[in-house]
């Protein structure tokens, strides 16, 4: 250990007040205040200058938290710092920082290195911050930076996390590689938020893991003219994803203090909200959610090639409540989900939805839903027919015991099917349709076999055919006639025995025809109605 093992600093570093006042209340654990009580000359983002006395070298900050003079007797060594100007680059890459370290409402000279350096717990709260490089830190409790501003971004690649990572209203700005945050595999033990966090730039969370929730609740992410404001393919969060409104709470105790006070909830009907924001692209490809990906209130503003991206993505609950995109895609292919919450209004239009094998076993509407907006949904979502989304809705109305619903949406799947086929196909579709609905009404199959008997039965009636041979006829019945015809493989014994001739051949023999497909037509549907009985 260097002479500042001991109480004092080594020979030769010549302490200002200021730093020498630091260098005592690290060795007590007290805080160090270096304020003016003046709100906007404290304010770290202000043009005011701050003076000698309120300056402290980043060498002698590092020198504290590397290799620091011993406690106090029964005291514990920490950093405690506010509205102090750190000169110089913070340079501690590769270092073990033991003390406890929070900083409240200081400015930093140059950006501050952090990579592979390995922290208890590390709090830098509404300090203004040129650039924060982290690659590979470790910390075994919080990393905390809420309202900090930001000016060319943070890399947390690879970070551990051991407990929660708070960005609460941070403002972030992005880097040479136009890249606001890099947290590209980066992982949290417990809660990441960044609740009311502006962004200017790509967040990237490519593969990241985060062990409980993730909360971008009433924050702005802003990169329009990148292709995505936030880059996150493969984010594992334990619990629940949440893009959604943040309460705005006018508390003296949660407007002036450190999280979690400031950290807000789900709005209560009545709050003043601040809305999820994103002015760009979202991609969140492969991504796990546990309990549910949340996106109430949310509002989406893309370019017309900027998608917001869920494909793959596996959650038992997608909340679907937000603001309708204008432009831009919402892509769910291949997107598997238990309950699908949604709201009619919250869905793009034609062109603006793809949903190819997205998969959902539960329908949930908020508000009025009726079954012809949700054939417009699926239509919005297949600009060229696609028989899959008709099939996924019919087989959760039908999971909800809906049966009628769900046959009238194989009904228009069928009707959209019909318009991709050659004229011959049409006209065939559109005789089917009329007659018996493809099927899917077998009430109306049976009423035309009611019809074409009555009136087979009136034809025959009038014109009895000859016998074949005479005297082994069974008396003349036209009704049972008719409805032998009409019956396909049941033989009520008439048909047999009797030979029409001329036009009335012609009847018997399209009255066969008629009854072969009538009498399908109505087998296929009761068999429908007893599997689903």
């Amino acid at each position: 250990m260097s002479e500042a093992g001991g109480g004092e600093p080594p020979e030769g570093l010549e302490l200002t007040p200021a730093e020498w006042g630091m260098w005592q209340a690290f060795r007590n654990g007290s805080t160090h205040d270096l304020r003016t009580r003046n709100p906007v000359h404290d304010d770290p983002n202000s043009q005011y200058h701050w003076g000698q006395d309120r300056s402290v070298r980043a060498r002698v900050v590092a020198l504290l938290l590397l290799d620091g003079p011993t406690a106090q007797p029964g005291r514990v060594s920490a950093l405690k710092l506010k509205g102090a100007h750190i000169t110089g680059t913070l340079d501690l890459s590769g270092g073990t920082v033991k003390p406890y370290v929070e900083l409240h409402g200081c400015r930093f000279q140059h950006e501050v290195l952090l990579p592979e350096c390995s922290f208890t717990t590390l709090r830098m709260i509404g300090c203004a911050i040129p650039r924060l490089e982290a690659a590979r830190l470790t910390t075994e409790g919080d990393l905390h930076l809420p309202r900090c501003s930001v000016r060319a971004g943070i890399r947390l690649t690879d970070a551990h996390i051991g407990t929660d990572l708070l960005l609460n209203q941070i403002t972030v700005h992005q880097d040479r590689k136009g890249r606001a945050i890099a947290g590209d595999g980066m992982t949290v033990a417990q809660d990441l938020q960044a609740e009311m966090m502006e962004s200017h730039g790509e967040i990237s969370l490519r593969g990241a893991q985060v062990g409980v929730s993730l909360s971008l609740r009433g924050s702005r992410l802003s990169n329009p003219y990148g292709r995505r404001a936030l880059n996150a393919p493969q984010l594992t969060v334990e619990r629940t994803l949440y893009m959604t409104a943040a309460g705005l709470y006018h508390s003296p105790l949660a407007a002036g203090s450190t999280p979690p006070y400031g950290v807000t909830s789900t709005p209560t009907r009545g709050t003043r909200v601040q809305r999820f924001e994103c002015e760009g692209g979202i991609r969140l490809d492969d991504g796990r959610f546990g309990d549910a990906v949340d996106f109430s209130q949310a509002r989406f503003v893309m370019d017309g090639d900027q998608e917001l991206s869920l494909r793959r993505i596996q959650t038992p609950e997608l909340r679907f409540l937000g603001e309708r995109p204008q432009h831009g895609r919402v892509v769910l292919s291949g997107a598997k989900v238990i309950n699908l919450v949604d709201k009619s209004a919250s869905w793009p239009e034609a062109g603006g939805l793809t949903m190819a094998g997205f998969s959902y076993e539960t329908l949930i509407p908020r508000g009025p839903f009726p079954l012809s907006r949700r054939l417009d949904w699926v239509a919005a979502a297949t600009p060229e027919y696609a028989p899959e989304p008709y099939e996924q809705l019919a087989a959760a109305l039908r999971a909800s015991g809906e049966d009628a619903d769900a046959r009238a949406v194989l009904l228009a799947k069928q009707r959209r099917r019909r318009e991709t086929l050659p004229l011959a196909g049409k006209l065939w579709g559109y005789l089917q349709d009329w007659t018996v609905a493809y099927g899917y009404k077998p009430g109306r199959a049976a009423l035309w076999m009611v019809v074409l008997w009555a009136l087979g039965a009136v034809l025959f009636s009038r014109n009895p055919p000859a016998e074949l041979k005479a005297g082994e006829s069974p008396h003349w019945n036209p009704a049972l006639y008719a409805l032998d015809l009409l019956l396909p493989v049941i033989d009520l014994g008439q048909d047999t025995h009797w030979r029409p001739e001329g036009r009335f051949q012609w009847a018997a023999a399209v009255m066969i025809i008629l009854g072969w497909i009538l009498a399908t037509t109505v087998a296929a549907g009761a068999s429908r109605l007893l599997r689903r009985s």
